[in-house]
């Protein structure tokens, strides 16, 4: 499969459920996994079809990020890529689109909280770690950093 086979739609929250639910906290079924802020009609989310099969989930939301919080900025929070296609390019796909649509509504800077497992994409991908930013999830216990990317970079 190349990125071209990948499909990138703005979609409602409850599309991406599953993807998040199942990569994101080890499919545990007892795990709500409904973001309170994910109907606000301010929030964004993003899906990566494979044929009709979400195969990427990402969401954004309007947020003051912890460093340049002059500009507007947007959290990214719930980027899952099923285990399946991790590797492909997929990801990123997803990430350049909703880049370019966040771009258009004025945003200036995307931040995350990322597993330190997914750094490496992150960085591959033009993200940034802000440095003393490491923290364990309270929901997962799992070690993330604080990571920013910049779109006015991109344009």
């Amino acid at each position: 499969m190349s990125t071209s086979e990948v499909r990138v739609e703005r979609v409602q929250a409850p599309l991406l459920y599953e993807l998040r639910r199942r990569i994101l906290r080890g499919n545990d079924p007892e795990v709500d996994v409904v973001d309170p802020l994910d109907d606000e009609s301010t929030s964004l989310h993003f899906g990566g079809f494979v044929d009709d099969r979400v195969v990427v989930s990402a969401s954004f939301f309007p947020a003051a990020a912890p460093i340049r919080g002059d500009l507007v900025s947007y959290q990214l929070r719930y980027m899952a890529t099923d285990f399946v296609v991790q590797g492909k390019g997929y990801g990123a796909k997803v990430q350049g689109v909703a880049f370019s649509e966040l771009r258009a509504l004025g945003a200036e800077q995307v931040w995350a909280k990322a597993r330190d497992s997914a750094l490496g994409f992150y960085c591959a991908t033009g993200w940034s770690v802000v440095e003393g930013s490491e923290h364990l999830s309270p929901l997962t216990k799992l070690p993330h950093h604080v990571i920013i990317r910049i779109l006015a970079d991109d344009a």
